[in-house]
This record gives structure tokens, C-alpha cells and sequence, in this order.
């Protein structure tokens, strides 16, 4: 005697897992999709150190100096003796080599002169463009001051009391991780959510949807299928953080550091990751919908586009909430699905409360079973053709075990 025992939800999407994530990571599109993002980065980061340089050859400090001899050097030690005091607020000055008129000495090719100055350091005058001549007539005038007395300024000694940090400083600086953090998510979550269409379209052009939707409930193949996506997903990041930790290596000291969280690297890590498949599973469950009611890869693409601009408004919201904390804002971004990703990761970067987060992970998950669930009914009315909360087929699929 025997007879048949159908797999449960969690078994039938674990096959469904399993058989995407093989297929997938042993093609070679999946290859070439890891290498995709890797030469947008080798290109702008070549693109950022050309632009850089050519930034500060472009960009000059240079003042001429049209005086008589005496006076010019006057006005250059004057700037040597302030320097230690002000810095980077004086210009560097660079005696003229002629005795040209102001106008021509701008003109000519290879000294490239911001502005001169001229006449004594009693009456200096200065010619350049007019925006030079606001951003520099203060620091002129402040040489020319020192160089007219001739002796060394008298500063006071100011007494330096360091301390690690302040509230306002540590503030602004755990907003700048919570922004790094939550364009990271973003970027990954966009770059990879559009996996779930291109599958869902391929096996609905194949047929091979609707075997599976025979086979077993068409919870499990969504619920597998996203899981599938999350793991192959997974396997990119890996390989691109390897590649990203090889260039930090080779850039060393080059690349900006990101103060501190709140929670610590490790923890901010960890819920980057988590955060990271919620919000994956939430937008990969609507991508499973949109590709389950689309015939084409046009309409694919169509119905796409305004759950794309809408993810862009709902990362709008997030950022917006960073800066305040626990406002009606920031609350609303934590509690709305799509959003609550990001909110919550921008929390882990300024907030050391744990508990928010335990919430929040919990109304993640929910919100993913009710998206998923949602969505295979969705299909089943709409591709399967089936009644009112009832199935086109009769599942099939399962194992036999003899009694």
C-alpha cells in the first residue's frame, strides 16, 4: 500500500532554491554580471584622479607681486613670517620677472597669475578678475600691513585644550556614515533586484512557471525563487567586496575614512546585511508580481518603471529622515516597508538602541510574507487562470513513501 505525501511550503521552495541558484551561478551571464559593476568603478576612479588633477592644475593661488624690488620682497617675507599663523587663508605671492603694466603681466603664457599686485605696501592695488579681487583683497591687505611695519607681529600663545570629540561633531559625523550606508544599500538592492524579472520573464517564456505552479503552490515557487536571488545575490557582493578591499589596499590612506557608527562596525555590518535581504525580498516580491502579471519583457519593462521611480522617492524619504531622529518622518520612513530598510540602517549609524531594530525585523519579515503571498495570488488569478482563491492544478509534485 502506498500513496503520496506532498512537500510542505518550506521543502517545496527550498528545491525551487536550490535549482535557481545552481542555474544561475554556473552560467556565464551571472560571469559577466559580476564583472559589469567592476568597470564603472575602474572607469571613475581613473576618470576622479584625472579630473582631480586637472582640478588643482586648473585652480591657482598664484598672486604677482609689481613692486619695486625692495617692496616685493618685503611683501614676500611679510606672507612667510604670517603663513605659520594663518595658512591656507594667503595666497602664495611670486615676484613679477617684468615690469610690465598689471594687464599685461596677467597675460602672459605659462605664469598663470590669479591677480597682481601692485604699488607700495602703504597703497597696494590690486587687478584681476573681479571675483579674485573679492576673495583675496582681505589676505592682501593683511601682507601689506605686515610688510609696511617690517618687524614680526606680535601673536599670543593660544593654549590648546584637545578633546576626542563634542556632540555636534559626532553628530555630523555619524550622518555621514548613515548616508554612505544607506546609498550602499540602495545601489546594491537597484543593481541586483532587476535578477527577479529577467528569471521570472525567461520561465514564463519557457513554460517552465507554469510546470512549477502545477507542481506545487505557487507560494513556495515565489517564496524559493526569492531566496534564490538572495543567495546568488550574496554571492556578487562577496566577490565585489573582495574586489573592493583590494583596491582600499593598493589606495591605502587615499580613499576617505568613514567615522564610527553608533553600534560599531560589526554591528553596523550585520544589520547592513540583514537589511539588505529584507529590503531584497520586499522589492523582489514585487518584482516577482509585476513579472507574473506581464506577458512581455516591454511590458516587464513598462509596468517596472514606476515601482523603480517609486523605490527612488522612498530612498528620497529615507535620507531625508536622517537628520532628525525621531520625528514623525523618520518614524513614518521606519515603518513603511519599502523604506524601513533604509531608515533603520541610517538608526544603526546614529542610534545605540537595539531594540528598534529587533521591531523592526520582525514587521520586515511579515511584510515580506503578506508581499509574497499577495503576489502568488495575483499570478494564480492572472496567469493560471484560476477561481477565487483556488488553484488551476492540482499539485503533483511530491514524494512517495510506502505504508
Amino acid at each position: 500500500m502506498s500513496d503520496t505525501t506532498r512537500l510542505s511550503l518550506f521543502e517545496a521552495a527550498r528545491v525551487v532554491a536550490r535549482r535557481d541558484f545552481h542555474a544561475i551561478l554556473f552560467s556565464r551571464a551571472f560571469f559577466f554580471f559580476l564583472l559589469g559593476p567592476l568597470f564603472p568603478i575602474v572607469i571613475g576612479a581613473m576618470a576622479g584622479g584625472i579630473g582631480g588633477q586637472v582640478q588643482r592644475d586648473a585652480n591657482t593661488r598664484l598672486v604677482a607681486v609689481a613692486m619695486s624690488e625692495p617692496d616685493a620682497q618685503a611683501m614676500v617675507e611679510a606672507r612667510a613670517r604670517l603663513a605659520p599663523q594663518i595658512g591656507m587663508a594667503l595666497p602664495e605671492l611670486g615676484i613679477a620677472s617684468s615690469a610690465e603694466r598689471p594687464e599685461a603681466i596677467l597675460r602672459e603664457k605659462g605664469r598663470n597669475y590669479i591677480a597682481v599686485v601692485s604699488g607700495t605696501p602703504g597703497a597696494p592695488q590690486l587687478t584681476g578678475p573681479q571675483d579674485s579681487i573679492d576673495f583675496w583683497r582681505g589676505p592682501i591687505a593683511l601682507i601689506a600691513a605686515e610688510a609696511r611695519t617690517g618687524t614680526v607681529a606680535s601673536f599670543p600663545a593660544v593654549q590648546e585644550n584637545p578633546v576626542a570629540t563634542s556632540v555636534a561633531a559626532q553628530r555630523t559625523d555619524r550622518i555621514r556614515t548613515a548616508q554612505a550606508g544607506q546609498l550602499l544599500l540602495f545601489l546594491l538592492m537597484m543593481l541586483l533586484a532587476g535578477m527577479v524579472l529577467s528569471n521570472l520573464v525567461e520561465e514564463k517564456a519557457n513554460k517552465v512557471i507554469e510546470v512549477l505552479a502545477a507542481a506545487i503552490p505557487m507560494d513556495a515557487v515565489f517564496l524559493g525563487k526569492l531566496v534564490a536571488m538572495l543567495g546568488v545575490s550574496f554571492v556578487g557582493i562577496a566577490v565585489w567586496a573582495v574586489a573592493g578591499g583590494a583596491i582600499a589596499l593598493l589606495a591605502g590612506n587615499a580613499l576617505p575614512q568613514l567615522p564610527e557608527p553608533a553600534l560599531g562596525w560589526p554591528l553596523l555590518i550585520a544589520f547592513g546585511i540583514v537589511y539588505f535581504a529584507m529590503g531584497y525580498l520586499l522589492l523582489g516580491s514585487l518584482f516577482l508580481t509585476i513579472g507574473g502579471m506581464a506577458a512581455t519583457v516591454r511590458e516587464v519593462q513598462t509596468m517596472s518603471m514606476p515601482v523603480t521611480m517609486a523605490q527612488l522617492l522612498v530612498f528620497f524619504l529615507a535620507a531625508s529622515a536622517i537628520t532628525s531622529p525621531g520625528s514623525p518622518l523618520e518614524i513614518g520612513a521606519a515603518i513603511f516597508p519599502l523604506s524601513s530598510p533604509f531608515a533603520m540602517l541610517a538608526r544603526a549609524a546614529q542610534s545605540e538602541a537595539l531594540w528598534p531594530h529587533m521591531l523592526a525585523l520582525a514587521w520586515q519579515a511579515l511584510c515580506v510574507i503578506l508581499f509574497v503571498r499577495f503576489g502568488a495570488m495575483i499570478f494564480r488569478r492572472r496567469v493560471m487562470k484560476s477561481g477565487k482563491g483556488g488553484r488551476a492544478r492540482k499539485p503533483r509534485f511530491g514524494r512517495a513513501r510506502s505504508a
